[in-house]
C-alpha cells in the first residue's frame, strides 16, 4: 500500500480558476459563425436590408450567448472567492466555505456552504481538461481549508487581518 499524496500547497493569492479551453472553443466559434454568417447575408444579393439585419442580429444574439456561457470563473483572493456563473455572481468569505467537492460524474465543482446550501461553481468544469479542473478543484479545496479553517481574534477578525 503506498502512502497517501501530500496535500497540494495552496497557490499564491489572488488566483483566478476559469476553464481556458472551453472558453477559446465557444469564443472562437462564436466569432468564426457571426463573421461567416454577417458575410454570406452581405454577400446575397436576394436579400432585402431588412433581412439582412435580421439575419446579422440573430447570429449577434448566438455569439452573445456564447459569450454569457464562457464567462464563468472563480477568483480567489484574500479575503474570500468570488463566484462568476453564467448570470449570477456571488462573494463568499473564506469562513463560509465548508468543503470544495469534484467527484466523478460532477458536471463542476460545487462548494457546500456554512448556511447549509450548495453552491455550483461553473468556473471549475472538467468538460474539455478535466486533469486542468481536477488540479483548480484541489487548489481551491486547498485554499478553503487553509484560509477558512484560521482562528478568529476578539472582535470578529483573523490576526492577518488590520
Amino acid at each position: 500500500m503506498s502512502a497517501p499524496a501530500p496535500a497540494p500547497r495552496p497557490p499564491a493569492l489572488p488566483v483566478t480558476f476559469r476553464p481556458t479551453r472551453t472558453r477559446i472553443v465557444l469564443l472562437t466559434v462564436g466569432v468564426a459563425m457571426f463573421a461567416a454568417v454577417t458575410t454570406v447575408t452581405l454577400l446575397l444579393d436576394k436579400l432585402s436590408p431588412p433581412e439582412q439585419v435580421s439575419f446579422i442580429f440573430t447570429a449577434l444574439l448566438f455569439l452573445a450567448v456564447l459569450a454569457l456561457l464562457s464567462r464563468p470563473k472563480v477568483v480567489a483572493d484574500e479575503d474570500g472567492v468570488t463566484v462568476v456563473n453564467l448570470t449570477r455572481t456571488r462573494r463568499l468569505a473564506w469562513a463560509e466555505i465548508l468543503r470544495v467537492n469534484l467527484r466523478a460524474g460532477d458536471p463542476w465543482v460545487f462548494l457546500d456552504l456554512s448556511d447549509g446550501t450548495s453552491l455550483p461553481v461553473l468556473g471549475i468544469q472538467p468538460g474539455i481538461a478535466r486533469a486542468r479542473a481536477v488540479d483548480d478543484a484541489r487548489a481551491l479545496r486547498a485554499l478553503a481549508e487553509t484560509r477558512g479553517t484560521r482562528p478568529e481574534q476578539p472582535g470578529g477578525t483573523r490576526p492577518d487581518q488590520h
